[in-house]
């Protein structure tokens, strides 16, 4: 008989023996690989611009907890978000995409973000990632526009609604200003209320977030707290806003005739008669009480994120979790006219950004222009997962480390379709959809005062920023609205009807 032959059946359940050895063997080697990555401690904050004592927005910042952050890891003074409104701004955080590519300039509901939309229909979400790679999965409070898809944290403690706690009466803004019920009801108020921090649903989501800390885990976990304040309205109790008298408050810098040399369109985004202006402000005594009530939201929710970090301070996943804190956009409280988020201006855009937590420096301050977008490419290589080729984002890792690149560094922000704004390092240039143009050079005017857009000596730099300007320009997102800005439902609707066929 051949010698071949003979063992051939031998040889044959031998591999398979070996084979079902390996199974589990390879199954352990991942297991031990996932076990020793690093847990994120994921932190949004709603509407929180850069009144930081570690960003000097505002001289009476009191943010002790935060300013501790930024000083044991990586702060990125000049983060600017992708879009300056909740709804987009999120859906472009979470789902590595551009407003631009998805066409989801406006708010949409969670759960519709991969609905009737071709390029996210099969987007893998942020935390979602995390869990495919063996990630457990939590998450409280706001995250995506409301809280999340439904079914995508492991455990999610939820949302409370709206922005409460609500007073019987509002103190001082009806919420429909002079625009009546056409531009709907802003939540805007000021004053203090309820009587306790444990009623404010950020407070709730901090225990919340503190007791899955104090837990133990069998693989590396993704833990996601999303905090409402200083999200208007601004109501905190009493004890925050004591700690900011309204009387020896600095007020942020304001030009009255600010917008005499914008464009037309840039006057029509920026038309709120929902939001108090700051004009009404100052003639009603009421702006240093603005001005004061958004200092104790700060202050507040500072507090809140600083019982999250003495959890984890205290628990057995200290040294080997990565922080990562962001806020959705900026806010402006009285610059460029008015109390809103809602422009392409740099308090709007302009944004907290840190990370701290193993393997990362401290006390890095980086002052290069980066995108909220990159937070998703940069967790990634921070956590040793194999990059998202999906991601628009580019990761922050090279300016972390120092790492030399020939790439420039800028940041796209686009409110509405096919308006978008570039920062550099020392300039904004920004282009509507009718072509208008706005341009402010930040070494000399840091404001943005003073639109040199039309000036011959800034022509080279405004054809080469300009490059940068998206080119393609995704249509509305079905499900994608806004809810009380005529200009942008108007927008809307010339791009529904440019897709149409077209009926001679």
């Amino acid at each position: 008989m051949n010698f071949i032959n003979h063992y051939k059946p031998l040889c044959f359940y031998t591999l398979c023996l070996l084979i079902l050895l390996c199974i589990p063997v390879a199954a352990w080697t991942q297991s031990q690989a996932a076990r020793k990555r690093p847990n994120i401690l994921f932190i949004a904050v709603d509407d929180l611009n850069d009144w930081l004592g570690c960003m000097h927005g505002h001289p009476h910042a009191r943010t002790p907890h935060l300013d501790r952050l930024a000083a044991g890891g990586v702060l990125f003074e000049n983060a600017h978000c992708q879009a300056p409104l909740c709804g987009p701004s999120r859906a472009s955080i979470m789902t590595g995409l551009r407003p631009s590519t998805t066409g989801i300039y406006g708010m949409i509901d969670d759960d519709k973000i991969r609905q009737d939309n071709e390029v996210t229909s099969d987007i893998i979400f942020l935390p979602e990632y995390f869990k495919k790679q063996g990630y457990h999965t939590m998450g409280i409070g706001k995250l995506f526009h409301e809280h999340a898809p439904e079914g995508l944290f492991d455990e999610s403690g939820g949302r409370a609604k709206g922005f409460g706690p609500l007073p019987d009466k509002r103190f001082v803004w009806d919420g429909y200003g002079s625009g009546g019920e056409n531009y709907g009801r802003t939540s805007t108020d000021w004053g203090a209320f309820p009587a306790a921090d444990s009623l404010m649903p950020d407070y709730q989501s901090a225990q919340w977030t503190t007791e899955r800390l104090q837990r133990k885990y069998q693989q590396p976990f993704f833990l996601a707290v999303g905090f409402l304040r200083p999200h208007v309205p601004l109501y905190v109790p009493q004890p925050w806003f004591d700690l900011h008298p309204a009387e020896k408050l600095t007020m942020p810098p304001y030009k009255a005739n600010d917008l005499n040399d914008v464009p037309k369109v840039a006057l029509q985004i920026n038309d709120l008669p929902m939001m108090p202006t700051t004009d009404w402000a100052i003639e009603h005594h009421e702006w240093d009480d603005i001005v004061q009530a958004y200092l104790a939201c700060v202050s507040f929710v500072d507090q809140q994120v600083g019982q999250v970090l003495e959890a984890l301070e205290k628990s057995e996943y200290a040294d080997h979790t990565i922080i990562v804190l962001w806020s959705d956009h900026g806010y402006r409280v009285g610059e460029k006219g008015t109390f809103a988020k809602h422009s392409l201006w740099e308090e709007a855009t302009h944004a907290p950004l840190i990370m701290a937590g193993p393997g990362l420096p401290r006390g890095k301050v980086v002052s290069e222009p980066v995108e909220l977008l990159s937070v998703y490419p940069t967790l990634l290589d921070l956590s040793g997962l194999p990059p998202y080729a999906r991601n628009e984002g580019r990761s922050l890792l090279p300016l972390i480390q120092d790492q030399p690149t020939d790439k420039a560094w800028y940041v796209i922000t686009t409110y509405g379709m096919n308006n978008h704004s570039i920062r550099t390092k020392d300039y904004r240039y920004t282009r509507y959809e009718d072509g208008s143009e706005e341009f402010y050079d930040h070494t000399s005017d840091p404001q943005e005062w003073n639109n040199v857009a039309d000036q011959a000596k800034y022509r080279p730099m405004k054809e080469r920023i300009k490059k940068y300007v998206p080119t393609a320009n995704a249509p509305w997102a079905q499900h994608a609205s806004y809810t009380f800005q005529p200009y942008f439902v108007n927008q809307k609707a010339r791009s529904d009807k440019a897709q149409q066929p077209m009926n001679e």
